[in-house]
């Protein structure tokens, strides 16, 4: 089939880039890093996609109708990256599936059916194909048919080639993107910092010597609860609740103390457990403080001296 002319219907000469990313991307991080997966790197695709585009610019005739951007995710739910490039101007992303051992999945059924339909509608005189797998051969084929020329850009190889060679037969020319030129928009992933594991109880207390805690003696409940300072001054405020709803008269009844009577001093303690909000009776000592705090409001109440318990 004739190629068209496309001048004499008024239409002006276009053309079309269409670039397979994982080609691209793997080819460029071996040959200027020497990696192996594309998490090893990071790739400014916003500015090797005008660079591309200039490149183009520089040697197709006519005008760029787009950029088509072939890639790959998870169930085609585009990353950030690929989200920030579908916004770039005159580009359009096209997404395969990215299966579990990070394979792409219709990628190449995409390019040949968007390389066939541009040739068949006429929408393009020429395309640029940045790729290198064989399965384009007969999409290059049609588009050829139907009049449009194709471009095959590759990537510098470290050694050998990196595409293939019926590809390169049946392209109208080719060219190689040099590492140098894509050189500015690649760079080394910085090394994640190791995050130590979280030892284990065993490996914390490896190796210290553990002091058994003291049981108390048989009948004695150890010390426990509330400090002694809280208990005291729990047992002045109750001492001066009780001044102020019962009088001096009353409260003067209890001097000289410190005896308390048992109905008083089990009401003492009940005022005080509401005070803390738990119970004091499995800690004699806090109760025996609790009586301090007590006396030591009731004696200032009555200028007396303040009696402290030596326990």
């Amino acid at each position: 089939m004739a190629i068209p002319d496309f001048s004499a219907h008024g239409i002006a000469a276009k053309y079309a880039v269409l670039v397979d990313v994982g080609y691209l991307y793997a080819a460029a991080g071996e040959v200027l890093l020497g990696a192996k997966e594309r998490k090893e790197y990071r790739v400014s695709a916003d500015e090797l996609i005008q660079a591309l585009q200039k490149h183009a610019l520089e040697r197709i005739p006519g005008e760029l109708l787009r950029v088509y951007w072939y890639d790959a995710a998870r169930d085609r739910v585009p990353t950030v990256d690929q989200r920030v490039i579908a916004q770039l101007p005159w580009v359009k992303v096209r997404l395969g599936n990215l299966n579990a051992r990070g394979q792409q999945k219709g990628v190449d059924a995409q390019i040949r059916s968007d390389l066939e339909a541009l040739a068949r509608h006429h929408a393009v005189s020429d395309t640029v194909l940045i790729a290198g797998d064989e399965d384009m051969v007969p999409a290059v084929e049609a588009a050829q048919a139907y009049g449009v020329r194709v471009h095959l850009w590759g990537v510098e190889p470290p050694f050998g080639t990196n595409q293939a060679e019926r590809l390169v037969w049946e392209s109208d020319t080719v060219e190689i993107l040099s590492a140098e030129f894509l050189r500015p928009y690649f760079t080394r992933a910085p090394v994640p910092v190791p995050v130590p594991p979280t030892p284990s109880p065993a490996q914390v207390f490896a190796g210290r010597t553990v002091k058994p805690v003291p049981k108390a003696p048989v009948g004695q409940v150890a010390k426990l609860g509330p400090g002694r300072p809280r208990v005291e001054e729990v047992g002045e405020h109750v001492a001066q609740k009780w001044i102020l709803t019962r009088g001096r008269d009353n409260i003067r009844d209890l001097l000289p103390g410190p005896i308390l009577p048992t109905v008083i001093d089990t009401e003492l303690l009940i005022e005080a457990e509401k005070e803390l909000g738990h119970s004091l009776r499995p800690y004699p000592e806090a109760r025996v403080w609790l009586r301090d705090g007590f006396w030591a409001r009731v004696y200032r109440e009555f200028d007396l001296g303040v009696g402290i318990s030596s326990k």
